[in-house]
């Protein structure tokens, strides 16, 4: 049987677009191996001016390619299924932005601390987020992560970033990881009417990769005024990256899971802990008898 040539680039398409490859360097094929190429036969997608969303241009020029990430805390588990039909609409979607260049670090980390400062609320926070333009995740992801649950709730649990169900539906620990918390949370007589969640990263990073130690400085002005306006007595670290990103430890997960810490958001100070995310549990379920440790930890601390 004759392979269909149109599924097949979808196919490819599709793996390319899960793996993080969203940019394209120019508007015909070249062979790096032949030698240098003249001006002509390579056209890179640059603009002369890209507007900068701070009020200044920035130089023209190509963003450049993130690191290769390792194995993700956030949705490891879960491995990423391409969509055929949807890949190529994505790609095409996102051609506005192609060969836009993203403010530095730096610059961007600026603006987000700019632009929670005056925020009083969590849908005012929102609003600041589907506005801010300073992550380039926000523009491989399909949508803005949030948050769920209760946002008078007395316990917060904050993780690292969403994976691709959570992308798909927008909301936080949807997935696989999601449902083994849903069960932990039960296990306690919690859910999801007594608890709220949130990420450190409310964009999935392209093909459930890492999220660089940039990515996580810029979006950290947002998740700090989120857990103040949210105002919960204990907070809950899903994962090592989440513990460290919040509390400003060093250690691994497996060294500071089950302690309780201090986390200072500047008016009040919240009784902290760290505990193993689900998706690591889902690949090493021997650690859940260490996590059911926490979670009694939690349930007494609530009743305290």
């Amino acid at each position: 049987m004759t392979p269909d040539p149109n599924k097949t680039a979808r196919e490819l398409l599709a793996f390319y677009w899960e793996a993080g490859v969203d940019t394209p360097m120019g508007e015909a094929p070249v062979d790096r191996f032949a030698g240098d190429k003249s001006p002509e036969t390579v056209r890179p997608m640059v603009r002369d001016a890209t507007p900068s969303p701070f009020g200044r241009s920035l130089p023209s020029g190509r963003p450049s390619a993130g690191p290769v990430g390792r194995a993700p805390h956030h949705e490891a588990g879960e491995n990423p299924h391409p969509e055929e039909r949807s890949a190529g609409s994505r790609l095409e979607g996102r051609g506005a932005s192609l060969g836009v260049a993203p403010p530095s670090p730096d610059i961007a980390a600026m603006a987000a601390r700019e632009a929670v400062k005056d925020i009083r609320t969590l849908e005012e926070l929102r609003a600041a987020l589907d506005a801010f333009e300073g992550c380039a995740l926000k523009a491989t992801a399909k949508q803005l992560v949030f948050a769920d649950g209760n946002p008078k709730a007395k316990v917060m649990f904050v993780g690292e970033a969403p994976g691709r169900d959570e992308d798909i539906e927008g909301l936080p620990f949807v997935g696989r990881s999601g449902k083994l918390l849903d069960r932990m949370l039960a296990a306690i007589g919690l859910d999801r009417t007594k608890v709220y969640i949130a990420n450190i990263i409310p964009w999935r990073p392209p093909g459930n990769r890492t999220p660089t130690p940039q990515e996580s400085q810029i979006c950290l002005p947002f998740i700090q005024r989120q857990i103040e306006l949210a105002d919960p007595d204990i907070l809950v670290c899903l994962g090592g990256p989440s513990a460290q990103t919040l509390l400003g430890i060093k250690d691994g997960i497996t060294k500071t899971r089950g302690r309780w810490f201090t986390y200072d958001t500047g008016t009040r100070e919240i009784r902290a802990m760290p505990t193993f995310h689900p998706a690591f549990l889902l690949r090493s379920p021997l650690q859940k008898r260490l996590a059911w440790r926490d979670f009694l930890a939690i349930k007494k601390a609530l009743a305290g």
